[in-house]
């Protein structure tokens, strides 16, 4: 501690002398007559801090009369080697305890004062860590002191450090503050964001920083309160735990050392510490490899920004389509290549909260195979989607997200085999589809099967798609292709957004999660179907809401015996479906995905001619009169859903 000290107090001069341990007194104070007399303590350590000022504002001296300032002056931890010190002054008013006052100070020693050497000064490098996720923080900071970097880390982190033999100046010997208010203000002070912010080409920067004790951070390596983890554990979280997971200081870190990036390294993922520390080796000066680091931080800010800004909207709202939506999207793998060669594509993984644990084929398993490419995703997707619909054992088979084969039996062999019977050209070189277990026997088939066209050709597929594998079954998948991808999937929840893009937009909407069991079939003909054909009827409406517009299929036995899709007009999609059913047509049920707009000699007249024995469609057609009056008089059922399928 030093005996003495000058202070020059905004052009006033002022003489301290020591005074009790820890203190300095005012020893001959000239101030003007409009300058409230005043007392000023310099602590030494700056440690005792929190203590000075409960002491203070407890018990103030008795020389103090009232509304007479009180300063108290302790040093950052910046060290002070020269004549002229820094001090961060605090000002306590004894009528109304504790106050601040942001008035800086500049005090002179009249002798050295022993105190290591400034950052700022000597050129000396400085890390500053805080992490929640403290993943390889051992390796980083051993790798950083090997270097020479000085660690200036908080809380947790900084016990973390020690623990693993890392050398650490905590953060509140630099702001010469505690950690306050439940941990909620740790780093939001002058001395460590603008050791962060100041631009090191700016010299009236650098001359602040020197004026008020601050010295520079080189690296700021920061992650988040586990709020994602939190919000989506299981089992949900009280509104206010919620709240207190919200990370203040740490975005606020991260943002101001990637804006500064030029001159500060910020790291945010521990994949990215062994990259920094050869980059720090080599000491090269790379800019683009500082903008990557900086582009990383504001999109993991900007994520984290997302996930808190989703879950206080579902928690104030139950619309699903708020004013604003951001969507977070992380890279799961570069493509090949789009649909189509010339296409550069990837494949993103959807991080919003509403997609934890929901199922889908973002999330899928593979096990063995060839990279899925773009369209095997829409593919693999379409046909996990529409067979993820039924409830007893079903088989799908897709060909360019349309299903071409759909088949539910207790046997799911059988089901295969009438899955694939049912277009037997369009299944091969498609993806199938089970909603139960693969299991020996079932692999076996997939392997073997031949195609119905000649029983020669072995059956081959893009992809299959299932819930889980027994052992044995993946084994004889695995046998059947090296490039045969295998799946497994989850279920996907209902009750999801669905977000389809269009030029300069997004669109979107509830998904079409309806079921027959969540409508119901009204018989508006004279004749009513008999049981089996209602129920014909709902597994061929079922499928067809899977179909691209205009979409029509028939359906027997749980079977799909044919379909026709994506025609400009709906009697041509008949025409194909009843071509593809073949004979198999007569006492077959129909569902339309949308109304016929015409019913004599047209669609509806085609298909009750064709031998069909009921048909199920939306309704709401000005002319649902005549389509009534067709199937009455060619004695066909005919049952209106109120519900429309349209898929574009």
């Amino acid at each position: 501690m030093l005996d003495a000290a000058e202070v020059d107090l905004e052009g006033v001069k002022i003489d301290l002398v020591k005074a009790e341990q820890g203190f300095y007194k005012i020893d001959d104070v000239d101030l003007d007559s409009s300058t409230s007399p005043c007392e000023i303590f310099v602590l030494d350590p700056p440690l005792q801090a929190r203590d000075m000022l409960l002491r203070l504002s407890a018990s103030p001296p008795a020389t103090t009369t009232p509304n007479t300032s009180l300063f108290l002056l302790f040093s950052t931890n910046l060290p002070i080697t020269h004549s002229s010190s820094s001090f961060s002054p605090c000002s306590l008013r004894n009528s109304s305890g504790l106050h601040t006052s942001c008035r800086p100070l500049k005090a002179m020693a009249a002798q050295e004062a022993q105190f290591s050497t400034s950052a700022s000064a000597s050129g000396d490098r400085q890390a500053l860590i805080s992490l929640s996720d403290k993943n390889n923080l051992a390796f980083l900071g051993n790798g950083l002191q090997s270097l020479g970097y000085k660690i200036v880390s908080t809380g947790g982190t900084a016990s973390a450090l020690e623990s693993a033999g890392v050398s650490v100046t905590k953060v509140e010997e630099l702001t010469c503050f505690p950690e306050m208010l439940d941990g909620r203000v740790k780093t939001l002070h002058p001395n460590i964001h603008g050791g962060i912010l100041a631009r090191r080409d700016q010299k009236h920067h650098m001359e602040a920083l020197s004026n008020h004790g601050i010295g520079i951070f080189d690296v700021v390596v920061v992650n988040l309160y586990p709020f994602y983890d939190k919000v989506t554990s299981t089992g949900g979280i009280e509104f206010e735990d919620g709240i207190e997971n919200i990370d203040i200081g740490g975005p606020a870190m991260i943002r101001a050392a990637a804006k500064n990036h030029k001159d500060v390294l910020v790291v945010v993922d521990s994949e990215d510490y062994p990259t920094l520390l050869e980059y720090l080796k080599v000491d090269k000066d790379d800019q683009q490899f500082r903008r990557k680091l900086a582009w990383k931080a504001f999109q993991h800010v900007a994520s984290y920004d997302s996930a808190v800004s989703e879950w206080l909207w579902r928690q104030t709202s139950e619309d699903k389509l708020p004013p604003s939506l951001t969507v977070p999207l992380s890279i799961k793998s570069p493509l090949r290549y789009g649909e189509n060669p010339h296409q550069k594509a990837a494949f993103y993984v959807d991080k919003s909260l509403s997609e934890v644990n929901a199922g889908g084929i973002a999330t899928a398993i593979q096990h063995h195979g060839k990279e899925m490419s773009y369209n095997n995703y829409l593919d693999a997707d379409a046909a996990w989607n529409c067979v993820s619909e039924f409830r007893g054992p079903t088989c799908v088979v897709v060909k360019h997200t349309n299903p071409c084969g759909v088949a539910s039996c207790d046997d799911i062999l059988e089901a295969y085999r009438l899955a694939v019977k049912a277009d037997p050209v369009s299944a091969f070189g498609g993806i199938v589809a089970f909603n139960i277990e693969v299991d020996e026997a079932l692999a076996k088939e997939i392997r073997e099967f031949r195609s119905p066209t000649d029983g020669e050709t072995r059956m081959f597929y893009e992809i299959v798609v299932a819930p889980k594998y027994s052992k044995k079954g993946l084994e004889i998948l695995r046998g059947k292709s090296k490039t045969l991808r295998i799946l497994e999937a989850s279920k996907n929840e209902k009750g999801k957004l669905s977000l389809r893009q269009v030029g300069g937009g997004w669109l979107a909407q509830d998904s079409d999660d309806l079921t027959p069991q969540d409508i119901q079939f009204n018989v508006v003909s004279k004749k009513s179907p008999q049981e089996s054909e209602l129920s014909d009827a709902e597994f061929a409406w079922l499928c067809v809401k899977h179909v691209k517009s205009n979409a029509i299929v028939l359906a027997k036995n749980n079977c799909m015996l044919g379909m026709g899709s994506g025609q400009p007009n709906r009697r041509e999609s008949l025409r194909i479906a009843l071509k593809k059913a073949g004979e198999e047509v007569k006492g077959a049920a129909l569902a339309s995905d949308a109304f016929f707009p015409f019913a004599w000699k047209d669609a509806v007249e085609e298909a009750c001619a064709s031998g069909v024995s009921v048909i199920a469609e939306p309704g709401g057609s000005i002319r649902d009169g005549d389509a009534i009056d067709c199937c009455n008089k060619y004695g066909v059922s005919l049952v209106f859903t109120n519900v429309r399928h349209f898929r574009h």
